[in-house]
């Protein structure tokens, strides 16, 4: 197991709050590699499902659009989120996100964590 580097297939999924049909995978923070400022995780979304209106008091968050199509509301704009692109939730910003295609990957930065607690420990971090 390396100190640094997290397979997806190594941690377990979880369901977030404020969102539906939404699996995630916390790849990298406190509890995978010891990061400190940092929270990256991948999400999988059903179509139709996604982030209800919630915010992050505290945390700026970005989403990178891997795969499908999503729509995403944050700061009174309105917009399609394709492949390649990314977008930028201020801290306290009221956003949501949701799947437009059958199948959506996204990557989510959290700065500083987030630190979700999913109920149960991912892996312990190697030492």
């Amino acid at each position: 197991m390396s100190k640094y580097r997290v397979r997806q297939s190594e941690v377990t999924s979880y369901s977030p709050a404020n969102h539906t049909g939404t699996q995630n995978f916390r790849l990298i923070g406190p509890e995978t590699v010891g990061a400190r400022q940092v929270e990256v995780l991948i999400g999988d979304l059903e179509r139709g499902k996604g982030a209800l209106p919630h915010a992050h008091p505290g945390i700026e968050q970005v989403c990178y659009l891997l795969e499908g199509e999503a729509h995403v509301e944050v700061g009174g704009e309105k917009f399609e989120l394709k492949p390649g692109e990314a977008c930028f939730f201020p801290a306290e910003a009221m956003h949501l996100f949701i799947a437009t295609s059958p199948r959506v990957k996204v990557m989510v930065i959290y700065a500083p964590p987030y630190g979700e607690n999913p109920g149960k420990v991912i892996r312990e971090r190697a030492r």
